[in-house]
């Protein structure tokens, strides 16, 4: 499957209204879009862990979610709850926001523009210091963890988060 990625900066004043938007965006392109607080991503190989680990609970049947990218949004938030995994969701207000675009390349490449109008682009995706309180508190990520290994070392705390969705409960 296709995917590429959309970020940047935007405001939402009707979260409701927005999310419609994004759902006829992806039916009439038949693509999967899945939005994400890109403030709590740590990173591009966070996104790409959770599109993968997503994808095979989808192939093997054990995924919990019936929407891709509710999945892959449970997968990223480290969460194994879809309730608790929308806190990565978007929000109304000022937000940075990564858009997961997945399909058939055509379609997918369709959408990339309406998007991409939608935000003021800029690269947010990446881990950074500023990041670093709201990743903390969102994946739980507590001082003895990073004082045995490092603040650096924090978006390999979050791969491992996501990676240990279904393990821990």
């Amino acid at each position: 499957m296709y995917w590429k990625t959309v970020q940047g900066t935007l405001f939402v004043d009707d979260l409701n209204a927005f999310l419609q938007k994004l759902n006829d965006i992806a039916d009439e392109h038949d693509v999967t879009i899945q939005a994400m607080d890109a403030g709590k991503i740590a990173g591009r190989a966070h996104i790409e862990l959770a599109i993968k680990k997503a994808r095979k609970a989808f192939d093997s049947g054990s995924n919990v979610a019936r929407d891709l990218g509710v999945e892959i949004l449970r997968y990223a938030s480290g969460k194994r709850q879809i309730v608790e995994a929308f806190s990565m969701g978007m929000k109304e207000g000022d937000i940075s926001v990564v858009f997961l675009v997945l399909g058939e390349k055509n379609n997918v490449d369709a959408v990339l523009p309406a998007l991409d109008s939608m935000v003021s682009r800029i690269e947010v995706v990446g881990y950074s210091v500023q990041k670093e309180e709201a990743v903390r508190a969102h994946f739980r990520i507590g001082s003895a963890e990073t004082d045995a290994i490092g603040v650096s070392r924090i978006p390999d705390i979050v791969l491992e988060r996501v990676s240990l969705v279904d393990i821990l409960k």
